[in-house]
């Protein structure tokens, strides 16, 4: 099984990939499709904003590759919210900023609230029905993962596992052969590593 990581220029490629390489497997650094041609399964990271990740995305070519390509594709954090129709995070405009459309929805600003400060940064739960999917196999209710972010996908159709924050939050999702974690899984320690795994397997 060979896996390409998307390397959009604003992605945290080198955390990603050493989380890759402690489950044993050495990812291709794709920074246009032709690169991850012979790749079997594809991971979208991020960081940053969606606009200048947009155009990076456009520029290289994997915008329009994306969204004809059936192979897996996991999205994280940023790279999980490019996945759908389009973002309030304006990057110094005031019209939304259009993503990749891949799976119905919106991405929005996460509103202030007691829960804590903006953004919402730190450990999280997750809650999930049992039996999900399969990404969330051996992984329990109420797990704790690692969230950075202001802007969040509401729950909806494509939600898989759910956190709090003043508001509840998608926090993974799925969509056919498409599925995203809003949380960093290289930062979230033995379950996010499983997650990865999970996805590797799958």
């Amino acid at each position: 099984m060979t896996l390409a990581l998307i390397d959009t220029s604003t992605a945290n490629i080198a955390s990603v990939r050493y989380a890759l390489n402690r489950l044993g497997v050495e990812p291709v650094l794709a920074a246009t499709p032709g690169e991850a041609a012979r790749a079997d399964k594809l991971i979208l990271p991020g960081v940053g904003a969606a606009g200048p990740a947009m155009r990076a995305l456009e520029r290289s070519g994997w915008a329009d590759a994306l969204r004809n390509d059936t192979r897996p594709l996991l999205g994280v954090c940023l790279g999980m919210q490019l996945l759908f129709g389009e973002s309030d995070e304006d990057s110094g405009t005031r019209t939304p900023v259009p993503l990749l459309g891949l799976i119905p929805g919106r991405v929005e600003r996460l509103a202030p609230s007691d829960a804590g400060p903006w953004p919402h940064m730190g450990w999280n739960t997750l809650s999930f029905p049992p039996g999900s999917d399969p990404l969330l196999t051996g992984i329990e209710e109420g797990a704790h993962v690692y969230f950075v972010h202001g802007f969040y996908v509401p729950e909806g159709a494509s939600t898989l596992a759910t956190t709090a924050y003043g508001t509840r939050i998608s926090a993974m999702v799925r969509h056919g052969h498409i599925a995203g974690c809003q949380f960093h899984p290289e930062r979230s320690g033995a379950v996010g590593a499983r997650i990865l795994s999970n996805f590797i397997k799958g």
